[in-house]
């Protein structure tokens, strides 16, 4: 890493005598002048909140001197965050230089910054105005060892604002974050769907549907996330085509406690919430709180799959997603019939279909095929799949990438995962997820103890979300995985869906047993009666479908692990059929 050589920092009041204190701060090191007044920089403003916390703002310019002296003086008269940065008596800045920046490099350099900054806990609002993701340059592949080194310098400034890095890279909030690089096929399915919701709102249209179908780990947060960044930031530049774009009225829905924490977070750290409205919310509160006289402009929907297809509860209608279209301009979906989990989102295949053809009418029908999650080879991906889609287990194929493991002792594979998170710092986040087999009621107390507990072998451990945070403060918007007390508990589908684990040891309960050569799944064996009671069909006939629910479950507990997958079988033939195979 020498080559790339090392940033040059320097820390200055934020106050009016901005730039005279950096011409002070230089005080004739040719080199700092060069690298801060004369090349491209990066620039990060932050001021104490009096809560706890920062406000902070990150930036990019050719022109350093310039540019402060507009955040300082002109900026404040049209934009409420400049006001608050230039009355703040504690406000600083950073000033970062590095001698192989040019306007691309500091441009990706400053979305990285935009990236972190969002996953630090302490930043409690971050402002930026733009997405500067740049395409291939000629310094690009040294951006991430430049970004490493300038963390690190600034981690000697305050390590409050600038945490150690895998502990923002774990987090969800980093995961869901609008300033990921895309993948190129992301970045296709971004600019269509930009293009499709400026063209219905621009002729008026209601009721579009924006379908974007990809597994477990394909990416679909992130796109979503980052289109409502991009739509959000939209201004109404005085042209024709940019007409009403600063009063879009933009919603983000998810019928998944843990992913709607992330984020309602996301949203209040860029500032982009309404007075008097929930832009992030569960698809029932909107429903109930939007007319379909006064339609909303773009609703973007995450794990559409969850959207409820019957009534219940509060929510009195027939299809969730029938009712948010009513209510929206144009709906942006992102949907995989394989995380369908519960008889209330069951959708039948014809209902599928529809979905697709209604979608596929107006060209918006967009599919995701690559995986983004999994760091393994094809072969180890497909060996995953093949237990859920063709209920088979075949020799599990050799994978230096990947760390996939089956044991025959539970207690074994967690105190391995239990390592992988406390006593491995390169492993990170790792935890102990199962099929839902064992009781589970989140009301009571169970007669016999304290907690409802997952028990295999020699391993009995509490379900998810029972055992209190550790430490005094709260930790109840944290994902459940992120909280430190989850290592002692086990994640089920409900919990970690979604979301996405460094290393993940999944307990497959009795409810998937191995019988002649092939995985079976088991209704009486499961807890989870969310998947194994009757559904009403939509010709009014009461059925079962758990053979198509469990395998959902068990395809969303296989599809968690980034570096590494452990698994451990309750049942011994199928136990038997993995060791052998392994």
């Amino acid at each position: 890493m020498s080559d790339i050589g090392y940033p040059v920092i320097e820390q200055i009041k934020y106050d009016p005598q901005a730039t005279g204190k950096l011409e002070d701060a230089i005080d004739g090191d040719k080199l700092k002048r060069k690298l801060l007044m004369d090349y491209p920089t990066v620039y990060v403003i932050y001021s104490p909140i009096k809560s706890g916390g920062y406000k902070v703002y990150v930036g990019e310019t050719n022109d350093i001197e310039r540019r402060t002296e507009q955040h300082l003086n002109e900026d404040p008269k049209v934009r409420d965050d400049w006001r608050e940065l230039s009355k703040s008596k504690d406000a600083q800045m950073f000033v970062i230089g590095h001698d192989h920046f040019n306007k691309s490099l500091t441009l990706d350099i400053e979305n990285q910054m935009m990236l972190f900054m969002l996953g630090v806990p302490s930043v409690k609002r971050l402002n930026n105005r733009r997405e500067n993701e740049q395409n291939e340059y000629y310094t690009s592949n040294e951006k991430d060892k430049i970004f490493s080194r300038i963390w690190r310098k600034l981690r000697g400034f305050d390590r409050d604002l600038f945490p150690v890095e895998s502990i923002i890279r774990d987090s969800a909030i980093f995961k869901a974050s609008p300033f990921h690089n895309l993948t190129t096929e992301q970045k296709n399915a971004k600019d269509i769907i930009i293009d499709r919701v400026i063209d219905a709102l621009l002729s008026k249209k209601k009721g579009q549907l924006i379908l974007v179908e990809g597994e477990a780990g394909s990416g679909k947060t992130v796109l979503l996330s980052t289109i409502f960044y991009l739509i959000s930031t939209l201004k109404d530049d005085g042209s024709p085509l940019r007409q009403g774009f600063d009063h879009l009225k933009n919603y983000v829905l998810v019928n998944h406690d843990e992913q709607l924490k992330v984020y309602e977070d996301i949203i209040d750290k860029l500032n982009l919430n309404y007075k008097n409205d929930d832009v992030v919310s569960k698809p029932t509160h909107f429903i109930n709180s939007h007319d379909e006289s006064d339609p909303a402009d773009v609703v973007l929907v995450d794990e559409a799959h969850l959207l409820w297809t019957q009534g219940k509860q509060a929510y009195r209608g027939q299809n969730q997603l029938d009712d948010i279209l009513k209510r929206a301009r144009i709906t942006v979906a992102v949907f995989d019939r394989n995380q369908i989990l519960k008889t209330e989102e069951y959708l039948e295949p014809q209902q599928i279909q529809n979905m697709e053809e209604k979608a596929m009418k107006q060209n918006n029908l967009i599919m995701l095929s690559n995986q983004l999650r999994i760091d393994a080879n094809k072969e180890t991906i497909e060996w995953i799949r093949d237990i859920t889609d063709k209920k088979i287990i075949k020799k599990i194929p050799k994978d230096s990438k990947y760390d996939l493991r089956i044991f025959d002792d539970a207690k074994e594979m967690y105190e391995a995962i239990r390592h992988k998170a406390l006593g491995d710092q390169k492993a990170g986040l790792s935890r102990i997820l199962a099929t839902f087999d064992w009781k589970y009621n989140s009301k009571r107390k169970p007669d016999n103890g304290d907690y409802w507990m997952v028990t295999a072998g020699d391993l009995s451990l509490p379900w998810n979300l029972q055992l209190k945070p550790k430490g005094g403060r709260s930790l109840n918007r944290l994902a459940w995985a992120e909280q430190e007390q989850t290592i002692d508990e086990v994640g089920s589908t409900y919990t970690i869906q979604g979301f996405d684990l460094n290393y993940c040891g999944v307990i497959i309960g009795p409810s998937v047993k191995y019988r002649n050569g092939h995985v079976v799944f088991d209704a009486d064996a499961s807890e989870n009666t969310n998947a194994i009671r009757n559904r009403t069909l939509q010709d009014g006939q009461k059925r079962k479908v758990a053979s198509q629910l469990l395998p959902n479950e068990l395809n969303v507990l296989l599809t968690r692990g980034v570096n590494g997958l452990y698994i451990y079988a309750v049942d011994e033939e199928l136990r038997e059929a993995l060791l052998r195979l392994e």
